[in-house]
C-alpha cells in the first residue's frame, strides 16, 4: 500500500500561557480536555486555521515560516501527539519522528538502559534490541558514559544518543523538526550521513528547518506557512524566495 499524508480543514486551538509554561505532555492533556472542561476564559491561539494539506508517496516536503506559524505543529498533528479540534487527518504508513529528541529519558537510568527502554517505546523487539543496542551504543560514541545514568550527562551527549536511538528505527514517513545539532564536528558529520540515508530510504520526508539552504537541497516541494495558513506551495527555490520577500 502506497503511504500518504491527508489534511483536510484542520484547525487547531490550545491555551495562551506563558512560554514554557506547559510541557508538551501538559499541552496535549490540555487539547484532549473537552472544552467544558477547560478553565473559562482562558485566551486560546489558533495554531492551524483550516488547513488542507496532501502530501504523496515519494514527496521531500520542506516547511518554512516564521516562529509561531504552526510549522512544528503540523509534523505534530501527523504524528499524534496534538488532536486537531476539527476536520480531518489521515495517515498510511508508519512514522519516524525526529523532534523533541532529548524526551523520555530516565534520568536515573544508564545509556545502555534506555537504549532499550525507547526502543521497546518505539517497537523494537527484545531480539532486534538485542543486536542494534551495541550498534546505537557505538554510533553514540559515549565511552564509558554509556554506563553511567543520564542525568551525567551533558547537553550534548544526551543529543547523540538521542538521536542515535531514534535513528537506528526506521519508518515509512520520516519527520524531521530542524537539524540536529550535536556539538560535535565529527558526529555530525556521521549524523548527516545517516539522516541522508534515512531521507532517501523513507516514502515520504517532511522537513521543519530555518535552513533555507537544506530545504532547496533535500526537498522536491515546499509549503510557506503564515499565521497557520499555506500562503506558499510549490517547488522550493519559489517557496523560499516568497518566504524571503515576505520578510521571514
Amino acid at each position: 500500500m502506497a503511504c500518504g499524508i491527508h489534511l483536510e480543514n484542520v484547525s487547531l486551538l490550545y491555551p495562551a500561557v506563558p512560554a514554557g509554561a506547559l510541557s508538551i505532555k501538559e499541552m496535549a492533556l490540555s487539547l484532549a480536555r473537552p472544552r467544558s472542561r477547560r478553565p473559562r476564559r482562558m485566551p486560546e491561539v489558533c495554531a492551524l486555521r483550516d488547513l488542507t494539506l496532501d502530501v504523496r508517496d515519494g514527496e521531500r516536503l520542506g516547511i518554512v515560516g516564521r516562529n509561531g506559524a504552526g510549522k512544528s505543529t503540523i509534523l505534530k498533528v501527523i504524528a499524534g501527539i496534538y488532536p486537531v479540534r476539527s476536520g480531518t487527518v489521515r495517515v498510511r504508513g508508519r512514522i519516524q519522528s525526529l523532534f523533541d529528541l532529548s524526551l523520555g529519558f530516565e534520568p536515573e537510568a544508564t545509556g545502555r538502559d534506555n537504549i532499550t527502554y525507547r526502543g521497546l517505546l518505539m517497537g523494537a523487539k527484545p531480539a532486534e534490541l538485542a543486536v542494534r543496542g551495541e550498534e546505537i551504543a557505538v554510533f553514540a560514541d559515549l565511552g564509558e558514559f554509556i554506563d553511567y545514568p543520564v542525568k551525567t550527562y551533558s547537553a550534548g551527549m544526551l543529543v547523540r544518543l538521542a538521536f542515535a536511538i531514534s535513528t537506528s528505527f526506521g519508518g515509512d514517513i520520516l519527520l524531521m523538526d530542524e537539524v540536529i545539532n550535536a556539538g560535535d564536528a565529527f558526529f555530525m558529520a556521521k549524523a548527516r550521513k545517516r539522516l541522508l540515508a534515512l531521507v532517501s530510504s523513507s516514502h515520504i520526508m517532511m522537513l521543519v528547518s530555518h535552513d533555507l539552504g537544506a530545504i532547496r537541497d533535500l526537498c522536491s516541494r515546499a509549503i510557506l506557512l503564515e499565521h497557520g495558513r499555506i500562503a506558499a506551495d510549490g517547488p522550493p527555490a519559489e517557496v523560499v524566495a516568497a518566504y524571503l520577500a515576505s520578510g521571514g
